[in-house]
Order: C-alpha cells, then structure tokens, then sequence
C-alpha cells in the first residue's frame, strides 16, 4: 500500500447501540478520485469524519498520506484538506477576505498569500465577485469558495463530503472540472455522493457503502458497457439534473437510462441515442452521447424488495451482490 494516499483496515463506529461504521475497509490510490457512494444515513460523513480525525474510530487503523489518524493527528490534518456538505464560508466578508483568513491561518506569509489567493480566484472564475461579499454569492460560487479555500496550503489529500449536492446542472459540471483539474495535478480525492452518475464521471474506483457496511466495489465500467447500477424493485432515485427523454432504441423496454448531457431514455440497448428526440443541445453532444445506465440493469430478475448492486461484490460478506432492504 506504498501507493496508497488513504488505507484503512476495519474501521468501527457506533453511538451507543447504533453501528454507524461496521469494519470498511477503504484503499485509495494516490493521485485518483475514490467515490464512497450511497444513501443517505449510510454513514459516508461519519466515515469522512474519521479519517479526518474529527472524530475517533470505535476500531480499526487507517493511514491517510501515510500518517496514522491516531497517533499522528497533527501530521494528519497538515496534509488533508475537507470540504464538508455545507460551504464553511464567512457570509460577512469578501471571497477575497475569506481566502485570505484562511491563508493568515495557514501561515503562508503576506507575499505568498497574496499570489495563492491571486492564483485561485483565477483559477475558480472568481476574480471578478472577489470583492463582494459572500452573502451575495450563489451557491455555486460559494462552493467554489470553499473548495478553493480548502486548496490554501497544498494538501496531498482533499475530503469532498457531497459537494454538489443543491447545485444546479451548470455548477455541478463546473464543479466536476475542477475535481478532474485537481486530479491532473497529482491531489488525491476522496469524494462522497448520492449520485451514481457523479461518482461514475469522477471515480477511477467506487465503492457503495450501506448500513455501515461495504457491499460492493470497483471501478467504473465506461463507454457502452456502463451497466453498473445501483437499483432496487421499485426503481433508484433519479439524478436531480435529469430530463425525460425518450429515445427510438429497439430494444426491450424497462431500462431508465440518463447520459452526461443530461438526457434520458427508456431503453436497454446501450448505443441508442435518446438525445436526437428533441434535447436541446449541440450537436456534438449529441453526437458522442453514449448512454449511461441508471436503474434497472439487472442481469438476472431480483425478488421483489432487493437491491442489486452491478458492481464486484465482496463474497466474503453476507450482504452480497443482492441486499435486502
């Protein structure tokens, strides 16, 4: 694990009689973005919150960028960088006034402060509302905001807790070009979401946590062989981006299936191509739509009440790749 920017081994979480974390088990290469994907209660904050050292694991040991979160807290939280579900920003300064606390805090020093924070307004389109205050912000700026606050310092690794969760279509891909620009750069992600299609965009591996457990994991399965879901007998939460559209594929019916342009179709056939039939996008998107699955990509048919889980299951657990509610 030489070459892992997080390693933990059976962490354990409970509140009293409550098991939050049920001995996951969680390796993320350095340098990519892991996706902790699932419902909410499934216990990705917590376990966000543990690796951070906010709070203490019940059992269980994790590294993350090779310092122990134990015994090496203070080395732990010099390396890491966290976004949280909510924008931790200050409503009554400028972005430029929150950037620059946060650079006071780290100690940066006045010369380099002022080019760190130059360079990052420019890098997250703010330059321009920078001397606004952050009440006027919309909350896509604001989570832009945070992230780039998060970036003073230069963490090895940054902690993602949802982060586009309420953001509209547009902010939401801005906000996944930065994780990409973040990943080019050699930053290691770890990244929790509700959304299979987010976690499919961003993650060179996923992994679906539910009831404090790990019941599935692996890499995502890109082009036309996307048939990794995460469903159940009554149909998955749809993406909150997601427009019904229905395309003229020939094969059987029952498949919901959305693509990155937002576009949707009912259909099992993995080249169809719902986004000629009245989307209003370009014509390049169009073009090099490949259709994602999304729910209802079975290969067998599940009893009523279960959830099948396309990823590689861990045999070893009794969940499996079929779980009940």
């Amino acid at each position: 694990m030489s070459n892992s920017a997080i390693a933990a081994s059976g962490l354990r979480k409970a509140y009293g009689d409550k098991i939050v974390l049920d001995g996951i088990d969680l390796d993320v290469r350095a340098g990519t973005v892991f996706s902790l994907l699932g419902p909410n209660g499934a216990g990705k904050t917590t376990t966000v919150n543990v690796l951070t050292t906010l709070l203490k694991a019940d059992g269980g040991s994790a590294l993350v960028g090779r310092h122990d979160i134990a015994s090496e807290t203070k080395a732990v939280r010099a390396a890491i960088g966290v976004t949280g579900q909510f924008a931790a920003v200050d409503e009554l300064l400028t972005g430029q006034e929150n950037l620059q606390l946060m650079a006071d805090l780290k100690r940066t020093g006045a010369r380099e402060g002022k080019r760190v924070i130059a360079d990052l307004l420019e890098r997250f389109d703010l330059t321009e509302s920078a001397g606004k205050l952050v009440s006027a912000y919309s909350g896509g700026m604001r989570r832009k905001l945070d992230l780039a606050m998060t970036l003073i310092g230069g963490p090895q690794v940054i902690f993602l807790d949802e982060p586009t969760t309420g953001l509209d279509p547009r902010s939401r891909r801005a906000m996944w070009d930065i994780v990409r620009g973040l990943v080019a750069g050699g930053v290691s992600v770890f990244l929790t979401t509700q959304y299979l299609d987010e976690a499919d965009q961003l993650a060179s591996r996923i992994a679906v946590l539910d009831q404090g457990r790990i019941v599935a994991q692996g890499p995502p399965r890109n082009s036309s062989a996307r048939s990794r879901a995460v469903t159940s007998g009554s149909g998955s939460p749809a993406s909150p981006n997601s427009t019904p559209r229905r395309g003229s594929c020939p094969a059987p019916p029952g498949t919901r299936r959305t693509s990155p342009c937002g576009c949707q179709a009912t259909a099992a056939c993995s080249r169809c191509r719902p986004c000629s039939a009245g989307s209003r996008i370009t014509r390049s998107a169009r073009q090099n739509c490949p259709c994602t699955p999304r729910t209802s990509m079975t290969s067998s048919s599940p009893s009523p009440g279960t959830r099948t889980l396309g990823f590689q299951t861990l045999g070893s657990q009794t969940r499996g790749s079929q779980t009940q509610r």
